[in-house]
C-alpha cells in the first residue's frame, strides 16, 4: 500500500512537472520576444527627401478659431469699418467655434464683409497692418502641437506650406512668422496695388485647395505620395486624399469618421471634454468669444434703438 502510494506521488508529481516545464518554457518564449525588438516604423518625416513636402490647413488646425476674424477685429481697432460690422464677425466667428464645423452660408458672409471693408485701400497697407495684427491676436492661438510637427519637417529638410481661405497676404505673413515656406490662400483682385472687392477666381477652399496643391506640386517637382496634409475639417478631404501621409488634426466629427474607416493617423491638440465632444477650442476661449459676441451685439442694440 505504501509503495502504490509513493507509485502514485510519482506520478502525481511527474505530471506536475511536465505542466510545470510547459509553462516555464512558454515563459521563457514570451520574454525572448519581448527583448528581440519589433520591426521599428520608417522615420517620418524622411530626412532629405527633396521630393516631400508639407500642407497644412490653417483655421483650427495651425491656429485656434478663424484667422480673417481675427484680422477683422485688427481692422476694426483701426477704424476700417463701425460696431455692426464687428458685431456680424463676432456672431460668425462665435458659430465657427461653437459649431467646429466651417458652414459655407457663414464663411461666404465673412467673405463678403472682408471684401466690402479692404475694398479701396492699397494691398501694401493691408499687409504692413497684417504684420501687427498677428502679434496683437494671432500669435498666442497657434496650436504648440501642431507647430511641432511643421517644425519636424523643416528640420527634415522639407517645406512647408499654409493651404487656407484666408487672404493670401495674411497667410503670407502667418507663414512667414512661423518660419514655414510659404502660403497658398485666397487671392483679392487688385488693380494697381488696390482692392477691388473682387476675387480672383473663388474662395481657396474645399476643392480648390487640392488643386492649389496638385498645382504646386507640379511646379515644385514633388512627389505627392511621399508628401503629408494636415486639417480639422471634412472640407479638406480632396487636398488629405491627394497625398500619401494625411493627417486629422483637431478634427470635426465628419473628419475623425472618416480618418478611422481609412486609417488615417490623428492627433488632437484641444483641451477639455466639451471640445474633444464638439470640435472647439477649450472652454475658455469659447467663453472669451461667447462674451465678446454679447458685448458688440449689446452695444449695436443700444446705438441702434437708444
Amino acid at each position: 500500500m505504501a509503495a502504490l502510494g509513493w507509485l502514485t506521488h510519482r506520478r502525481r508529481s511527474a505530471t506536475a512537472r511536465s505542466v510545470l516545464a510547459g509553462e516555464a518554457s512558454a515563459e521563457a518564449a514570451r520574454k525572448h520576444s519581448q527583448e528581440v525588438p519589433a520591426p521599428e516604423e520608417p522615420a517620418f518625416p524622411v530626412l532629405g527627401d527633396d521630393k516631400a513636402a508639407a500642407f497644412f490647413d490653417l483655421d483650427n488646425t495651425v491656429m485656434q478659431g478663424a484667422a480673417l476674424f481675427h484680422f477683422g477685429r485688427g481692422l476694426y481697432k483701426r477704424k476700417f469699418f463701425e460696431t455692426r460690422d464687428l458685431a456680424r464677425f463676432a456672431w460668425q466667428q462665435a458659430w465657427f467655434r461653437l459649431a467646429g464645423v466651417e458652414d459655407p452660408e457663414h464663411m461666404q458672409e465673412a467673405r463678403d464683409s472682408a471684401l466690402s471693408i479692404v475694398k479701396g485701400h492699397r494691398v501694401a497697407e493691408l499687409k504692413s497692418i497684417g504684420e501687427e495684427i498677428y502679434d496683437e491676436y494671432m500669435a498666442e492661438r497657434i496650436w504648440p502641437g501642431t507647430r511641432a510637427l511643421a517644425q519636424a519637417h523643416l528640420d527634415a529638410g522639407q517645406k512647408v506650406w499654409l493651404v487656407t481661405a484666408a487672404p493670401v497676404e495674411i497667410a503670407q505673413v502667418i507663414a512667414r512668422r512661423l518660419g514655414l515656406t510659404g502660403a497658398l490662400g485666397t487671392v483679392a483682385e487688385s488693380v494697381d496695388g488696390v482692392y477691388t472687392g473682387k476675387l480672383v477666381g473663388e474662395p481657396l477652399h474645399g476643392p480648390a485647395k487640392a488643386e492649389a496643391v496638385r498645382a504646386l506640386a507640379a511646379a515644385e517637382g514633388l512627389d505627392l505620395s511621399r508628401c503629408a496634409a494636415y486639417s480639422d475639417s471634412h472640407n479638406d478631404i480632396p487636398m488629405l486624399s491627394l497625398v500619401g501621409h494625411p493627417y486629422a488634426i483637431n478634427p470635426d466629427s465628419k473628419l475623425r469618421k472618416h480618418a478611422r474607416e481609412l486609417d488615417w493617423r490623428l492627433r488632437d491638440y484641444r483641451t477639455g471634454r466639451k471640445a474633444a465632444k464638439v470640435g472647439i477650442p477649450a472652454a475658455a476661449g469659447v467663453g472669451a468669444v461667447a462674451g465678446g459676441t454679447a458685448a458688440a451685439l449689446a452695444l449695436h442694440r443700444r446705438r441702434r434703438f437708444g
